[in-house]
């Protein structure tokens, strides 16, 4: 059974699958996801979630890992999408989509197979 910590860390990683997916899905196109709203709405709702699952770590997770992984500035990505989304850029959440969301699933996976 994994910890709750590790339990989030899957989730995480599970939304992260997500988003990749939609990115290959519409071939990793800008312009589709600028005109897509369905595309917009599916990225920002996994941002969100994934948000609030870094939200859920504990202090002391989050401290031990804060070396390899900028929590604070993902908890902050939820918070700018719940918050702001009508005038966010596309431009920042299509590179969190397929610049960091890439990493953060590698990481993961490396911690679930620790």
């Amino acid at each position: 059974m994994l910890s709750p910590d590790l339990q989030r860390i899957e989730h995480i990683r599970d939304y992260c699958l997500d988003i990749e997916a939609a990115v290959e899905r519409h071939h990793a196109d800008f312009g589709e996801f600028e005109t897509d709203l369905e595309f917009q709405y599916s990225a920002s709702f996994c941002l969100l979630q994934i948000g609030e699952l870094v939200g859920g770590l504990t202090e002391e997770f989050r401290t031990a890992t804060a070396d390899r992984m900028p929590w604070g500035p993902i908890r902050g990505m939820r918070n700018m999408v719940a918050h702001g989304y009508g005038s966010m850029s596309h431009d920042i959440i299509w590179e969190t989509i397929t610049a960091d969301i890439p990493h953060l699933r590698r990481y993961c996976e490396e911690l679930l197979t620790e």
